[in-house]
């Protein structure tokens, strides 16, 4: 059965249970994979995986292997609930396994949801789903987020919002990827957490909107490069309230203090990437050559903590902490 957009949206959101499967297909990679993400929650639960009731089969192994996906709809599980066998990336190499599949398919067995590129009109896989009078396929195009997904969307965040915020929420589904925008309202919600009754302001936009969050990194940079120590603080609250990771934070820093390093070292030579080269050269003359090595010293021994496998102590915490380190060290007399 080939389905619509707003058909495609109520399978989604309510999966039936006693289907054969779904086939999801498009160019956008990304579309496919969310929509994909939400189906399955919908349909299994967020314990799936650990219940052993989801089977993973990538394209290429079924193509080597054909009776994984016989297999996987057939097997008993350990755990009540519903079932799915999920083949990523399929093609016309894998159609004719999937569509015997199919046909040898019956009810008690684990549902068949299929991902795809961009498939032709006459692909035999499609044509297996939309004739197929158990099954669905459901095209994902470009289209943006209607105001009723978005609605969805913002309820799954435990977020509410009217009137001009909800205008503007529909303007930035419009302008952002749809994983830009699901990050978007994951920021929202949050930098929302502690004042969930009230609804979502323009104020609340404009503060986690990906150009506020780029704009925020840049200022915390800024403020240790200039050594504005009793500034680092807030600005660290306000970028975990917008879901700033500390691994990007250090990153980030990093890069600015080897451009730094690299006009402290060369202070003729032009500067590439950086939206303010004065503000930068008088940062590096301020610093000093040797000042920045030390501090990228740093910075890198942070960088290798935050992404070791022993790491228990807050993440935030530590780059909050080199971050003071380096101003109070940028603001010393000795070097």
């Amino acid at each position: 059965m080939k389905l619509g957009r707003r058909d495609g949206a109520g399978i989604v959101a309510k999966p039936p249970k006693d289907k054969l499967g779904l086939l999801l297909y498009g160019s956008d990679a990304m579309r496919v994979a969310l929509k994909r993400q939400e189906y399955l929650k919908a349909l299994l639960g967020p314990a799936a995986e650990e219940e052993m009731r989801l089977t993973r089969i990538p394209a290429g192994e079924l193509r080597r292997e054909p009776a994984l996906l016989m297999d996987a709809i057939k097997a008993v599980g350990f755990f009540p609930g519903p079932r799915a066998a999920f083949v990523e990336g399929a093609t016309e190499l894998v159609a004719q396994t999937i569509i015997q599949t199919m046909e040898d398919w019956q009810a008690g067995d684990a549902q068949i949801i299929i991902t795809a590129g961009d498939l032709k009109k006459t692909s035999k896989l499609l044509k297996a789903f939309q004739t197929h009078s158990n099954a669905y396929a459901w095209g994902i195009f470009d289209d943006p987020p209607d105001r009723a997904e978005i609605e969805r969307l913002l309820n799954e965040a435990k977020l509410r919002a009217d009137g001009p915020a909800m205008t503007a929420l529909e303007d930035l589904a419009r302008s952002l990827d749809p994983g830009d925008f699901r990050q978007t309202l994951e920021k929202l919600s949050l930098y929302k957490l502690s004042d969930t009754d009230t609804a979502v302001s323009l104020d609340d936009l404009a503060a986690c909107s990906p150009a506020s969050v780029e704009a925020a990194v840049d200022d915390i940079i800024n403020v240790i490069a200039e050594k504005q120590i009793k500034l680092i603080g807030p600005l660290m609250r306000r970028l975990q309230s917008q879901g700033v990771n500390a691994v990007t934070l250090s990153i980030m820093a990093m890069r600015h203090f080897r451009t730094l390093h690299r006009s402290a070292c060369n202070p003729g030579a032009p500067i590439w990437g950086v939206r303010d080269r004065d503000r930068v050269m008088r940062q590096a003359r301020d610093w000093g050559t040797p000042k920045l090595e030390t501090a990228l010293t740093i910075l890198t021994d942070t960088d290798l903590q935050l992404r070791s496998a022993g790491q228990t102590a807050p993440a935030m915490a530590i780059i909050e902490r080199t971050f003071i380190r380096l101003a109070m060290f940028g603001a010393s007399r000795g070097g």
